[in-house]
């Protein structure tokens, strides 16, 4: 009695015969695809990228902001058989000091913002944040521009995701957020021009 073959796993040449209009990713063997991001996710990416990048995104201790790391849009990220594209990500430059030369990144990021839909939530929640603890990323945040909140959560020292804060429209103006305390963020920006 011969047993079946289970499913096949996707692989990586199935990502790059995904059209351009798609983000594929690979989870756990299986191929997942969704369409690029609809103009309310696009809006807070862009807004919430600036931001951090001004500040953050340049060498430690130079003009125009506290610096210190590496802030990227949708990076693709290698991480033991999965490959994830989260809407943003961010390394510390003492853990990641040159960008590598691949196409990928197979370091963990320190940091990642995952902007959800309703048609986003479960995937970003169930399948994705399980492979972040698991490759000890230390901060996730998840933005609902809809509902215009960002909920911050850190990795414990069993890896397990705490939530520490969760901000909306009635958070105020400005904000401090874990672990980019050291500017405010303006969160109404991140929502201007979005309607729900």
């Amino acid at each position: 009695m011969s047993s079946s073959p289970g499913p096949k796993r996707a692989t990586y040449q199935d990502l790059l015969a995904l059209p351009d209009n798609v983000v594929g990713e690979i989870i756990n063997g299986e191929l997942v695809v969704s369409p690029r991001p609809a103009p309310p996710h696009a809006f807070a990416s862009s807004a919430m990228g600036a931001d951090l990048n001004q500040a953050f995104h340049r060498k430690p201790g130079g003009p125009g902001g506290p610096g210190g790391w590496w802030i990227l849009d949708e990076p693709e990220l290698h991480l033991h058989g999965d490959v994830l594209v989260p809407d943003l990500a961010g390394w510390r430059r003492e853990r990641m000091t040159t960008a590598p030369s691949t196409s990928a990144f197979e370091l963990p990021p320190d940091w990642v913002c995952e902007i959800i839909s309703p048609s986003s939530v479960r995937h970003d929640r169930m399948r994705k944040l399980p492979i972040y603890a698991r490759e000890q990323v230390a901060w996730t945040w998840l933005v609902d521009p809809l509902a215009r909140t960002l909920e911050v959560y850190q990795l414990d020292a069993a890896g397990r995701w705490v939530l520490l804060q969760v901000f909306g429209e009635d958070s105020g103006e400005s904000v401090r957020v874990q672990p980019f305390e050291a500017i405010e963020l303006d969160l109404g920006r991140w929502w201007e021009g979005i309607q729900r």
